[in-house]
C-alpha cells in the first residue's frame, strides 16, 4: 500500500488521490453494512473523479473481531493506524460485558480526543415520519465529546471510593454536603421512620463529576461557528441547563458567548450583545441592532435552555440551525431529532479533533446481532457517514453523488425493510440491493 497519507496544516487538510483510509468493519450486522457501503463510496469516487481519485481502504479491528483474533477489544494497532491516517470510518461496535472499557466508542473519542461529536440531520423525502414536517428539520448538532458527565468520572455506592468523595465533601465543602439528600445515615434513618420502616440506616450514595472547561466549551463553540461560516448557515444556539448547574452549564454558554465575540465579531451577532443594548437603550434599540446585523448577514449566536430546545426543536425546527452543546444534552437531541427524519438507521456521525485532524465517522445506531449475516438492514447510516467523510475530505462532486443516490432510491420507495413496512407501494430490497439501487441512481 503506497503512502497515501493524509495530512494537516494550520487546520486545513490535504488530502492526496490515493488516501489510506483505515475502517472497522463493525460488529452484528456491521459487515453487511460494510459490504454495501464501501462499494457506494468507491462508485461515487470513480464517477466523480475519472479514475484520478480512489481511497485504499486499510482494514483495522475493533469489537467482537478485534478480541476473537487479538484477545484485545481495541487493540493500540487500531488507535496508532488512526492516529497515523487521521481519517477513518466504522460499523457498530458491541459494547464489552463486565468490567475495562465501558464503551469501545467512548475509548476510541477519548483516545484520540475527538472532541466534537457532529450529527447532521436532514429530512430526505419519502422517509416514514411521526411528525407532521420533518422536512423543515435541517440542523447540524456539535456535541461536545470529551467532557460533561460522559467524562466518567463516577464511584459506585457503597464503595470506599464513594464514601472517600462523601467524606471529602463533608469536610471540606459542608455547605455542598448538605445538599446530598442521603448522604448520613441519619438522614435515612428520618426517612425510614416517616414510612414506618426499622431498616438499619445505610448509606448508599453514587457520585459523579461533571468536568466543563474553558477551553473544552470554547474549541467546541470555534468549531461550530465556523462550520456556520463555511457552510451558509444562519445561527448556532448553544443549548443548555445553565438556569439550574451555573457553574458547568451556564459557564459553558457565557464562554461561548465570549468567544464568539471575540473570534468572530465581525461575522456573528450575539443574544449577550442583544441583552446589554436593551438593558443600556431599551429593546427597542436592541431589536434594531440585531436587525442590522441579521440583514447584514452576521450569523446569530443565541441559547436556548436544554429542556425548552427539546420542544421546540420538535414545534418550531425551523429556528433551529447550528446547535452547540454538551454531552448529554447533545445526546438527547441528536437522538430526539434522528426520530424525527426516519430513526437513527439514516442518522451519521463523525468523531473529529478540528486541531489535529483526526476524525472517526461511525454508524449511530447498534450492532443488531439477531439480523446479522440476513442482508436486509438499512445501511445508510454508514453511507451517510461516508458522506461527511468525503466532504470532511473535501471530495464534494462525490459526496453530493452519493446524496442524490439516496435521494433517488428513497423516492422511488426502493427500500429496506425498516421503511419498506411503513411506506404504502414500496419494494422491499436487502442490504445489498439497497446499495446497488444507490449507485444505479448517482
Amino acid at each position: 500500500m503506497s503512502d497515501g497519507k493524509i495530512s494537516i496544516q494550520n487546520g486545513k487538510l490535504t488530502v492526496p488521490d490515493q488516501p489510506v483510509i483505515p475502517f472497522i468493519i463493525g460488529d452484528g450486522t456491521g459487515p453487511d453494512i460494510w459490504h454495501a457501503s464501501v462499494r457506494v463510496f468507491d462508485a461515487a469516487v470513480e464517477k466523480a473523479y475519472g479514475g484520478s481519485r480512489k481511497i485504499q481502504w486499510k482494514e483495522v479491528l475493533a469489537g467482537e473481531k478485534a478480541f476473537n483474533e487479538t484477545g484485545s477489544w481495541l487493540p493500540d494497532a487500531t488507535v496508532e493506524a488512526i492516529d497515523e491516517y487521521l481519517v477513518a470510518i466504522k460499523g457498530p461496535l458491541t459494547t464489552p460485558v463486565g468490567g475495562g472499557i465501558r464503551s469501545l466508542n467512548v475509548a476510541l473519542r477519548q483516545k484520540l480526543d475527538l472532541y466534537t461529536c457532529l450529527r447532521p440531520v436532514r429530512y430526505f423525502t419519502g422517509v416514514p415520519s411521526p411528525v407532521r414536517t420533518p422536512e423543515q428539520v435541517d440542523m447540524v448538532i456539535f456535541r461536545e465529546n470529551t467532557e460533561d458527565i460522559y467524562a466518567g468520572i463516577e464511584a459506585k455506592a457503597g464503595t470506599e471510593k464513594a464514601a472517600r468523595l462523601l467524606e471529602i465533601l463533608a469536610d471540606e465543602f459542608p455547605e455542598d454536603f448538605a445538599k446530598v439528600r442521603f448522604g448520613t445515615a441519619e438522614k435515612v434513618s428520618e426517612f425510614d421512620q416517616l414510612r414506618g420502616s426499622d431498616d438499619v440506616p445505610s448509606v448508599e450514595v453514587g457520585i459523579g463529576i461533571k468536568p466543563v472547561s474553558r477551553t473544552g466549551t470554547e474549541r467546541l463553540v470555534r468549531a461550530a461557528i465556523q462550520y456556520a461560516i463555511d457552510h451558509g448557515r444562519k445561527s448556532v444556539t448553544l443549548v443548555h441547563k445553565g438556569n439550574i448547574m451555573k457553574f458547568t452549564e451556564g459557564a459553558f454558554r457565557d464562554w461561548g458567548y465570549a468567544l464568539a465575540e471575540r473570534e468572530f465579531g465581525d461575522k456573528v451577532y450575539t443574544w449577550a450583545q442583544y441583552d446589554r443594548t436593551a438593558a443600556a437603550e431599551g429593546t427597542a434599540a436592541a431589536n434594531a441592532e440585531q436587525d442590522a446585523a441579521l440583514k447584514a448577514g452576521k450569523i446569530l449566536i443565541k441559547d436556548a435552555i436544554a429542556d425548552i430546545a427539546l420542544q421546540q426543536v420538535l414545534t418550531r425546527p425551523k429556528e433551529f440551525d447550528v446547535i452547540a452543546t454538551l454531552n448529554l444534552n447533545g445526546d438527547y437531541l441528536s437522538d430526539a431529532l434522528a426520530a424525527q427524519v426516519g430513526g437513527i438507521g439514516i442518522a451519521p456521525g463523525a468523531n473529529i479533533n478540528y486541531v489535529t485532524g483526526h476524525a472517526l465517522f461511525e454508524a449511530t445506531h447498534g450492532t443488531a446481532p439477531k439480523y446479522a449475516g440476513k442482508d436486509m438492514v438499512n445501511p445508510s447510516s454508514v453511507i451517510l457517514s461516508g458522506v461527511l467523510m468525503l466532504e470532511h475530505m473535501g471530495w464534494q462532486e462525490a459526496a453530493d453523488l452519493i446524496i442524490k443516490g439516496i435521494e433517488a432510491s428513497i423516492g422511488s420507495k426502493r427500500v429496506t425493510y425498516d421503511f419498506h413496512r411503513l411506506m404504502e407501494g414500496a419494494t422491499k430490497l436487502k442490504t445489498s440491493e439497497f446499495g446497488d439501487e444507490i449507485i444505479k441512481n448517482m
